[in-house]
Order: structure tokens, then sequence, then C-alpha cells
């Protein structure tokens, strides 16, 4: 955990800019070597130029603080469209678009991405009942009370 955070840290001096933040930073053994798995966004998206930058970068620092003796693997992406959004930056950055939500309380709400405040989102989500027209009702989530969101893809 600790490696993790010293790693994190390292990303954060290397990123192109205020626009990108890093996501996730994983340390696993396979084998007999470390994969260091980085998570990198951007708010205006994220370029393959970028990652290979960060990633240069971080491997250098890493073996010039000689931070991890063995042989390593580094890889640097973004989070996948399924991967679930983790920070109110990722939130900000999906805006209008369709979100499933998977509450604490274990309700799963589908809707679009209204409003991305301090201490929660606000889901536009519609109600169909039999027999009637469809209605879209407002809610708010606080941040707190969510389990995990991911981008819904619609290929329309």
């Amino acid at each position: 955990m600790e490696l993790e955070q010293t790693i994190a840290e390292i990303v954060e001096k290397h990123l192109p800019d205020d626009s990108h933040f890093v996501v996730e930073v994983k340390v696993n053994q396979v084998g007999y070597k470390k994969v260091l798995n980085i998570l990198i966004d951007a708010d205006q998206g994220l370029n393959i130029d970028s990652c290979a930058k960060v990633s240069r970068q971080v491997s250098d620092e890493i073996e010039a603080k000689e931070l991890i003796a063995d042989a390593y693997t580094i890889e640097v992406s973004s989070p996948g469209v399924d991967y679930p959004l983790s920070s109110r930056r990722q939130y900000s950055k999906n805006q209008g678009r369709n979100l499933k939500v998977h509450r604490d309380s274990g309700e799963v709400l589908e809707g679009v991405l209204k409003e991305v405040g301090q201490i929660g989102i606000v889901l536009v989500v519609k109600r169909k009942e039999k027999g009637k027209k469809a209605t879209e009702e407002e809610v708010s989530i606080s941040f707190d009370q969510i389990k995990k969101s991911t981008v819904l893809v619609s290929f329309k």
C-alpha cells in the first residue's frame, strides 16, 4: 500500500497538465515480477501519447529512486468505459451521459447524469407505470450512498 501511494505521488508529478488526473494505482505481484497498473484520465479525454509519456517518466523516476529492486512491468492507460466512476471529477466528465448507479441500499437506478455537486449527483430517471405516460424524476444521490456507478454505452 505504501508503494502504491508513493507511485501515485510520482504519477501526479508527471501528468501533462492540470486537466489530467490519477484514477487508480495498483501494484500486483505476477509470478516473479511486479505489475504496476496505473489508470489516469483527463477532463477532455486521454490520448495514447500522454499515457506513453507518463509511463516513461514514472519508470525513469522509479529506477532513479530504486523503488523496485526486481523486474517489473508498468501499464499506463485510461479506465475503460465499464470501469466504475470513482471521483467527482470523473462524474463531471460524464455529465449528460446515461449512468447505472448502484446505491448502498441495493436500489439500482438508470438515468441521465444532470448535475454534479460537492456532495453528490442529480440523476434524471424515467419512471414508467403500466398504462401511463413515462415521467421524469430528478433523484439526488450523495456520493456516500453510491456503491458503484458505470457509464451506459449507447450504440444508437
